[in-house]
Formats: C-alpha cells, structure tokens, sequence
C-alpha cells in the first residue's frame, strides 16, 4: 500500500502591499518634496493655493480632483445590499457605532482641548491652539471608509461584516458629520465654523463621490460581474487612489511649508493627542466587543474602524472650512503620518489577542 507523508502547508503570513507597508515613508517623502516646492517655488505654490470654487469658497480646485480620484474608488468597494446582513449579528454594528458617533469625536475634542489649551500651552499659542483643536475633531469625526478593509485582512476580519459597518458609517457620514464638527469646533475652540461651508464639504466630498462609486459599480458589475469588478477593475484603480493621495499630500505640504518648517515642534506635539485618541477608542471597542462575547472576527474589525480615520475627507474639510495653509489642516496631516504605523500596531494586538474571543459558534 503506498503511503505519503505530505505536510499541510503553513498559512501564509498576511501582510501589506508595498505601498501601504511603507505609506508613512511616502508621506514622509511627500512631505520634505512639498516643503521643498513651497519654499523654492512660492508664486507657483500661491498661484495653486488661489483656485478655488467660487470667490472665497475655501476649496481648492487641484486638491479637490485629487481627492475625488482618491476617494471613488474606494466608495464603489461600499454594497448598500450588505447591510442586510447585520441582522444576523447587529452587536458588533451597535459598538461599532456606539464608539465611531457617541464616544470617538467627543474624547477626541476633550483629549485635544486637555492637550493643546493646558498641557501644551506653554509652546502653542491660543491661536494655534484652536486651529489644532477644529483639526483633531475634523480627523475624529470621519469614520475610516478604505483602509479598514486593509486592516480587516491583516487581523483576520470577516470581511462581509466589515462592509456592513463601513458602509452604515458612510450612510450616517451623510447626516451627522456636519454637525457634530460643526458643535465640537464651536464649543472646544473660539472658530466659528460657516455650516454651508461644511454642507458644501459634505457634498463635494461625500455625496458627489459616493453617488458615482455607487453608479460606476452598478454599470460595472451589471455588464462584467461581481468578480471581475472585485479582482480585476478595483485593483487597477488601487494606483490611481494611492497616486492622487501622494500628489494631494505634496501640495498640502506646499501649502504648509512656512508652518513645519516654524512649527516642527508643533507636529510632534499634535500626534500626542491623536495617538492617545486612537489607543483609547480602539481599546474601548475591542473591550465592548469582548465583553457582549461578539464574534473575534468582527470585533478586530470593528475596533479598528474605531481607531483609524478617513483622512482624504478630514483633510479636505479641514482645507475648505480653514484653507490650505491653516493649523487644522496641518492637523489633519498629522493624522496621515502617524496612521499606518499605529494602526499596525493595533493590528498586532488584535491578533494575539484572538483567544480572549469565543469560537464564531459560540459568539452572539
């Protein structure tokens, strides 16, 4: 009788691609060429800086474009059709929004407040402070939309279910956003924050792009399939999102150039309270999570959409509610270079961390 001795073949390691594993060298990167052009180019840069959408609009034409071509790839990933599903398992969706819409602005106004009006104050001036505090909430108050799914992969997420909470997030995105920067701002800060202004933010960089993601996945799927739209078409677009980011990051620190390069001491100090924010949220999701006994393969997902952010729109906003050289939007800036290290790490927590999570049978 023959016999074989064939070893089962490891899983293979997942991790990121190369661009997403080295998105804080990019950005990096971008940053030092940006400084760069705003400091050997300045007319140009001022030149770029005034297109904008109507006479004192605050939106920047070339920032908006790239920003759209960031931002509709990832919004045809989002299937409306998914939400259907939560019924199976609405306790992760109940924590995810609990901590993404009740808790996560709020700590991140209370956090932002502590730090750059009391503990930092004696190296930001009231000023600075208040663009610092209007950035931080901006950043906060935009739920992850594209990298979770990234996250999500990494830390063995059920996939399905992230589309759930992610694509409820973007349906609320709609409504509460405005709002709640528009309250947080006004009550943590002296800047007032022009509502139409943020309505013009919400519709240019939410509404428009979502209803054309949902059209162009529509018109795909309907004429090549669901799988040649998932493993064909998404990963052509995939350079396109990353390209334009990494363009909108060069001019954003054009822009900024005068701002870092007086102000280094500034941007460190910003990420203080976004790292804390981040730790705080994640673990507060992953802890509820836990504690209802939610499937693991949810509540990694859900604590990462708690932890991380959707910084094209926070960047965008920050840009049309303050301008493009402003302390909010340097604020938000910070955001994208602190988010891949950190939320790595909070990736690897979630991973060592499985067995504290009943087996899927026995979650609720």
């Amino acid at each position: 009788m023959q016999t074989t001795n064939q070893q089962a073949a490891p899983p293979e390691k997942k991790q990121l691609g190369h661009f997403e594993r080295y998105l804080s060298l990019w950005v990096g990167i971008c940053m030092v060429a940006g400084v760069l052009l705003g400091k050997s180019l300045p007319g140009f840069m001022d030149s770029l800086r005034k297109m904008e959408f109507g006479e004192a609009s605050q939106i920047n034409v070339p920032i908006a474009v790239l920003i759209w071509l960031m931002i509709i790839p990832m919004m045809m990933k989002v299937d409306f059709a998914s939400i259907r599903r939560v019924g199976k398992k609405p306790r992760g969706l109940y924590v995810t929004l609990f901590v993404n819409w009740l808790v996560k602005p709020f700590s991140m106004a209370l956090f932002a407040w502590f730090f750059f009006r009391i503990v930092f104050s004696p190296w930001i001036p009231p000023d600075d402070a208040d663009q610092y505090i209007a950035g931080a909430i901006i950043l906060a108050a935009a739920p992850c939309t594209a990298m979770v799914f990234v996250w999500s992969y990494l830390s063995d997420g059920d996939p399905a279910y992230t589309l759930v909470q992610v694509s409820v997030n973007d349906i609320l995105m709609l409504v509460l956003f405005a709002p709640i920067v528009r309250f947080l701002v006004s009550g943590a800060s002296s800047l007032d924050v022009p509502f139409h202004v943020l309505l013009y933010s919400v519709t240019i960089f939410i509404v428009i792009p979502l209803a054309v993601g949902v059209i162009l996945r529509h018109w795909f799927i309907s004429r090549h399939g669901v799988e040649w739209f998932e493993t064909v078409l998404l990963p052509r677009f995939a350079p396109v999102s990353m390209t334009a980011l990494l363009a909108t990051l060069v001019l954003i620190f054009g822009f900024q150039a005068d701002n870092i390069t007086g102000k280094f001491l500034h941007v460190v100090l910003i990420a203080v309270p976004i790292l804390i924010q981040v730790y705080f949220n994640s673990s507060l999701a992953y802890g509820l999570m836990r504690w209802l006994k939610v499937d693991y393969a949810v509540a990694a997902p859900g604590a990462l959409i708690g932890a991380s952010n959707f910084f094209e729109l926070a960047v965008a906003t920050a840009i049309a509610l303050f301008g493009p050289g402003s302390g909010a939007a340097l604020a938000t800036v910070v955001g994208v270079l602190i988010e891949v290290p950190v939320m790595l790490s909070v990736c690897a927590v979630c991973v060592r961390t499985k067995h504290w999570f009943p087996p899927p049978h026995l979650a609720k």
